[in-house]
């Protein structure tokens, strides 16, 4: 109507679209008949992508249990000098779909955060063990999860879990971020490679990784998740993001 209305004129007419419309224009375009549509959320990965993702995580899972089997047993026998049993603990996450599972962990804390209340670590906690901070510098600590992806409630890569409590906490108020569901959680991931690694000290931490983790749901390929866990690698030895 405004088009009729102002055509006449002999001058540029410009139409200042509003955030909805920008976000709306970088969603993928499918055609519906005669049609056009926006994917406005990806539909979980296909039977193939599935099983081509599976057999990845299989492959990794296996080769680094066997390759870092010396490295876990040090770390083992390191914790046990220092503070003696348990070696490991298990936290409840959810994974795919938000069905519930034990992420297992060697523990690097002088108390075992399990409970709904547990706080984010802090740089220079006073609750981790000298050895403990070693193992989270270097992500020793997260091995154990390798026996997660084989058991199939995690994968390589994926978005890093978080406590149930802060699933709770973050889902109120940041937009989408139950579709973090919609894949399984990784030890590695997305975010994690793009300088999102470590505590999530505030808010906007947050919400700058859950759009890296939505991106990589909606982009997922086995060429990323390579690109990803050889990332990966490099970064662990050079990055001071963990502690």
């Amino acid at each position: 109507a405004l088009l009729r209305e102002l055509g006449p004129l002999p001058a540029p007419i410009i139409l200042l679209s509003d955030p909805a419309l920008v976000e709306l224009g970088r969603s993928r375009r499918i055609m519906l008949g005669d049609n056009i549509g926006f994917e406005l959320q990806s539909a979980p990965l296909g039977f193939g992508a599935r099983r081509a993702k599976r057999a990845l995580d299989v492959c990794v899972s296996l080769t680094a249990i066997i390759l870092l089997s010396p490295v876990m047993l040090v770390a083992i026998a390191a914790l046990w000098l220092e503070t003696g049993s348990p070696i490991f603990f298990s936290q409840d996450r959810r994974g795919f779909g938000g069905i519930p599972f034990k992420i297992m962990k060697l523990r690097s804390m002088t108390v075992a955060r399990t409970g709904d209340d547990a706080l984010h670590t802090r740089r220079d906690d006073p609750r981790v063990t000298a050895v403990g901070r070693i193992l989270r510098r270097t992500s020793i600590d997260e091995l154990p999860q390798l026996f997660n992806v084989l058991k199939g409630e995690m994968s390589i890569v994926g978005p890093r879990p978080h406590a149930v409590a802060h699933d709770d906490y973050y889902d109120q108020f940041i937009e989408h971020y139950a579709f973090r569901h919609h894949v399984k959680p990784g030890i590695t991931g997305w975010a994690q490679i793009n300088g999102l690694r470590g505590a999530t000290e505030t808010n906007e931490v947050m919400r700058a990784r859950i759009e890296y983790d939505l991106w990589y749901i909606n982009h997922w390929s086995i060429l990323l998740d390579l690109k990803i866990i050889l990332r990966t690698a490099l970064k662990v030895l050079t990055d001071d993001s963990a502690f």
